[in-house]
Formats: structure tokens, sequence, C-alpha cells
């Protein structure tokens, strides 16, 4: 476990840690996943810094006890700021032996390993892939292997209740979270009100909710009665800036983003979208909050999502569709004829393994260069993404507030990183929240020349502000009809246009609109020297390995400086000043290189890349030495 900075305090058994990183995994059907929130929202509750890393099957109905099957969830809680789930696994509890073959790789050496000893049977060791049983052959030497029989213990425990055998299985979840909570000194409370609260809101099934808190307890006073772990652990609670604050995924932020930015405008929202890993919870939140005025329509495909938003848009109405990369590959020309009508829109990218279906619940970066030029012909959209779960509500605020000041689609980029993982989230004050100014005209537009046969007294839906966004009219307005759709505008009038230099400049005019934009971006922060060796330049869900990676690299003394872009098309215009300052630029992503190439494309520098694609986030450590690998290079 990650040591405090002054050596550990011992006392009657009792060790205290800085941050501790835990993993659980095991079938799908074993209930890692709520194993490891409820482990996390306890800690939340308690005060400690948390962020998570859900890591789940693809497979619906992958067959039991093999390794395709295997679900897990990793949180890191901490008594200081932590930025990642963690590089190493403190504590690994693996169900079965397909958990324990898939992930004991990330377990540092002398961290604490919990297994099921009742699950490495014969037939579980064959679908693994063991030819011998691990817990018996020396290969778990170096780590503190704690063999617990907890299906029978589960079983025994819960055999007055009169339940079915099938029940009582399911309950070995919490009974192992029981043994978890007690080794870190955690509360109970907080799990069984979930359960009492859970279990309630089903017909006939109290019961349940009774089997489910017994087994939690039958673990805890397992671990205080077996005298089996040599210490418990205690993480105390982070200094965290004083305020109200909720534990949150990136997919709810973004719901929450979606409808604080439709209230601000005073607007009703509607989500039209198609269920896609990982997604469809953006959908699935928003479905659950009419009462916010926000409307949800699940369509037959993504082309039909796509349309369905912009038709909210043409009638006023703030319009989002959501998806992953193979959406967006389908959702293309739609996204073109909202760049056409210059309607507003917003397009959440919660971005996943690839090309095709490939990983569907694993994260990536791949879509960054689909999101800027991605769509036949010169079709410029705002580009933005978000770098952590909580970032996820202010980058969804900011899409809506510049679709509609800009009259554009505006594409957020999130990942199946961020997006299914938590940390804790301060709440915003709603004071705080800057009102979306729309202004719908009312009446004929000025203007004094006639164009094509139209008349002074003619409305004009393509005259521009000073933004070189166009009005935005509500269809019913008293004279104010006007022309839409996918063919080339008319400067000003909207009419049908297949004149050449309109073309050209109507296609400068739509670009000339997403540059502006830059107006809009704040000055770029910088982590670190604001000019040295190297500079790192980030973007999305890689911002906490990368941020403290830097911190570690200027611990060791390097010159280096980093800045995490939440925008990307336009980029910030102090950007290129920020870059000349530095002698090498490096571009950590998820991806083969992809910011890099535009980064290259736009500041002519020879900047280098630390690229992975493995499902997975960085690891900090892995960050470190290739900077430094690169450093020593020089």
């Amino acid at each position: 476990m990650n040591k405090p900075a002054t050596e550990a305090v011992h006392h009657t058994g009792t060790e205290t840690l800085e941050s501790a990183v835990i993993r659980f995994c095991g079938d799908s059907g074993d209930g890692m996943q709520l194993t490891g929130t409820q482990f996390t929202t306890t800690s939340a509750i308690f005060g400690n810094d948390v962020a998570t890393f859900p890591d789940f099957p693809a497979e619906i109905r992958a067959p039991a006890g093999t390794l395709p099957g295997v679900s897990g969830f990793q949180v890191n809680f901490a008594a200081t700021d932590i930025y990642t789930p963690g590089d190493k696994v403190d504590v690994l509890v693996a169900m079965n032996p397909a958990g324990l073959k898939t992930n004991i790789a990330d377990l540092r050496g002398g961290g604490i390993l919990i297994v099921n000893e009742d699950a490495f049977n014969t037939n579980n060791l064959k679908k693994a892939g063991y030819s011998r049983n691990p817990l018996d052959d020396g290969s778990l030497k170096d780590y503190k292997l704690y063999r617990i029989p907890i299906s029978r213990l589960c079983e025994e425990s819960l055999a007055d209740t009169g339940m079915g055998a099938k029940a009582i299985g399911r309950a070995k979840n919490m009974y192992t979270l029981g043994i978890v909570y007690w080794l870190f000194d955690r509360s109970l409370e907080p799990t069984i009100r979930h359960l009492t609260d859970l279990f309630a809101k089903k017909k006939n099934q109290p019961e349940l909710a009774e089997l489910n808190i017994k087994a939690l307890k039958a673990g805890y006073y397992m671990g205080e009665t077996a005298e089996m772990f040599q210490n418990r652990y205690v993480v105390p609670k982070a200094k965290l800036t004083p305020g109200k604050y909720r534990q949150i995924s990136g997919n709810e932020a973004t719901a929450l983003g979606l409808i604080a930015g439709a209230r601000l405008a005073k607007k009703t929202l509607t989500y039209a979208g198609y269920p896609i890993t990982p997604a469809s919870d953006i959908l699935h939140f928003l479905s659950a909050h009419k009462n916010y005025h926000v409307k949800t329509l699940q369509m037959e495909d993504e082309i039909a999502a796509v349309c369905a938003a912009i038709g909210a848009s043409y009638t006023g109405d703030i319009a989002v569709t959501g998806t992953s990369g193979p959406g967006m590959a389908l959702k293309g020309e739609g996204i073109g004829l909202a760049v056409m009508t210059e309607l507003p829109l917003v397009i959440v990218d919660v971005q996943r393994g690839g090309p095709s279906t490939g990983l569907p619940t694993k994260t990536e970066q791949a879509d960054l260069l689909q999101a800027v030029y991605g769509r036949n012909s010169e079709c410029p959209c705002v580009v933005l993404a978000a770098k952590s779960p909580g970032d996820c509500f202010d980058a969804a605020v900011e899409a809506v507030r510049l679709a509609t000041k800009y009259m554009t689609p505006v594409i957020l980029l999130t990942d199946g990183y961020i997006a299914n993982g938590a940390e804790p989230w301060l709440l915003p004050k709603v004071s705080a929240l800057k009102p979306i100014e729309i202004k719908h005209p009312t009446q004929f537009n000025a203007h004094s020349d006639e164009a094509e046969g139209e008349g002074p007294n003619t409305y004009w839906p393509y005259l521009r502000n000073e933004n070189l966004a166009r009005p935005w009219a509500i269809p019913g307005t008293p004279n104010l009809e006007h022309r839409v759709g996918g063919l080339e505008k008319a400067e000003n009038t909207g009419n049908v246009s297949y004149d050449p230099l309109n073309h050209q400049r109507m296609v400068d005019l739509r670009l000339a609109k997403v540059n502006k934009v830059a107006q809009d971006i704040p000055p770029t922060e910088i982590q670190g020297n604001k000019s040295g060796d190297v500079l790192l330049i980030g973007w999305g869900g890689t911002y906490g390995s990368i941020h403290a990676a830097t911190e570690r690299l200027l611990n060791h003394g390097h010159k280096v400086g980093t800045v995490h872009l939440r925008y990307i098309n336009p980029l910030p215009p102090d950007l290129g000043d920020i870059i000349k300052r530095f002698r090498t630029i490096i571009v950590p992503e998820l991806n083969k290189g992809q910011l890099i190439r535009v980064i290259r494309d736009r500041f002519l520098v020879n900047a280098q890349g630390i690229n992975k694609v493995q499902g997975k986030p960085f690891l900090i450590a892995e960050l470190v030495a290739e900077v430094e690998n690169f450093l020593s290079k020089k």
C-alpha cells in the first residue's frame, strides 16, 4: 500500500495509510460492480478522496468462470488529493480463478490477495487455463495470500434464513464486502441503507434486503473474530475544499450539465439517442428527470437520433444527441446537415475502443480526428473534451453555451474511463452559474438591399451578428418564414444557391464562425514550469495520469510543464506561444497519435507521442518512465 511521507503508524495491529487501492474481481454475475460502488460510496461519505475504474466484460452472457466474463472494479481512496484510480493494486479480491488470472499482474509485490477458495475447483481452474491450482503451487509467494472459503461461510451464515440456494449464493459479494469493510475500518451503515432502499422498491423482496445485510455483517464479524489478518488499515479523511459533495460519474455529470445548460438558457432540453455502450447511461439518467423540462427520445438507430435532435433544435429546444465512436460515424451526414443549416446541436461522444464494435466496454481516445475532420467536405464543428468525471458537468454547460451563441454543432468528447469512473464532486452554487442569453428574432431583421427578388420586408435567415452567428427564428413566428435544408445557402437570404463564389464565401464564413470561438477560450493554465525542457500536452480523460506524472517529474527535478486542453477545435490562441518556450513537446494519448497530428499541423513542431491502445488508462509510472527516457536522450 502507498505509505505516507513519514513511516506508517502502528498501534495494536492498526496501520495508518495515506491511500490504498483495492480491486474486486470475479464473474460478471458476482456483483463486483455493486461491491466496488458500495465501498466507494462508503469511503466518500467517510471523507476520503476517491477515484474509481469499473472494468466489465463486453459479452452479455460470457460463460461463467471464463476469462472473457471477468468483471472488475478498482477504487483508490486517500487522505490526500488523488487524480487516478491508482497504478499498482494494494489489495486484490478474486472471487474465482479467472478473476485471479486476469488481474494478478496488477497486484504489487507484498500486496494483499484475498481469494474465494471454494471457487478454485477443477472445473473453474480448467476454464481459466490453469494446469495447477495457483493457491498450492507457490506461484503466489510474493503476496500476502488469504484463502477464505467465502461461498461456504456465506452459506453457513445464511442457513437459517429459509432462502433458496440461488439467493444465498448471490449474497457472497456482500459477505466479501463485509470482510474488506472490517479490514479497512469502514462503516456498514451506508451499505445497509442502500440495500434497504434498493429492495424496498421491489415488490415482495424486503427479505432479500435482510439476507444481504446479514451476509454483510457476517463477513465483517468473520474478519473481526477469525484473527486471520495481521493488521487493520485506516485511511484518514482527506482535507477537501469545504462544501457539499456528492459522488458522481462522468455520465451523470454530463447529464446534469446538459440539464443545467438548458435551464440557464430557459429552454427545454431534448435528448435523442440510441442505446450504445458506454453512452447509454446519459439517456437513462435524463429520462428520469422530466421534471426539469427534459424530453428524451430513444430512436430506432443513430441516424434517426441525430435527425430528431436537429428537428428539436429547429423548434427552439436545446438539442442533444449522444453516442460512442460507431454511432458518430453513422451521425456524420446528420451533423453535416446541422452545420449547413447552422442550428445549435450538442453531440456527446463517449469514446471506446475500436474500430467497428471493437472493445465496447474499454476506454480509448481514438475519436478525436473523427470529431475534428470526420465528415464530408468542409464541415467544421466546435470540439471540446472533458478531463474528469466532475468536469463533464462544466464541459456540458460550455457545450450548450457555445452551440447557442455561435449557432453551430458542438462535439463533446468524453470516454469510457471518465464516463463510468467516479469522484467526489463539489456541488456548484447555482447563483454562480452564468445565464445563457438567447434572443430569438420576433420581427424582420434590418437590411436595406434587395437580393434575388426579395423585398426589404423579407426575413433573411443568414444575416449574421458580430459572432457570425445567424438568427435562431422559431417556426410559427409571424413573417419569419425561411428555408432550411442540406443544399448550399445563398449568403444572407438562405435561398438555394449553386453560385461558385457564394459557395466559397459560405464555406469561409462557417469556418470563420467556428474559429471565432477562440475569443471565448480563457488563458491556458500551465502546471509546473512555464518554460523548460518538456511540455506535456494532454486532453480528455488522461488528465489525472498526466497531472500526477507531472508532479512526480517535478519532484525528480525535471523542468517540465503541462497543459491540458478542453478546447480542441479551435485550439487556445495562446497555445503557440507556450509551445515555443519548451525544447520538447510530448503528447500522451490513448490512441496511435491524433492530437499530435493536429499540433504538428497547426504549429509546425516535431512533437513526440506517448501512445497506448490497451483499453486501459495510462499508469502514472509508465508516463514518468517515458518522459524520463526522452530526457535521457537530450
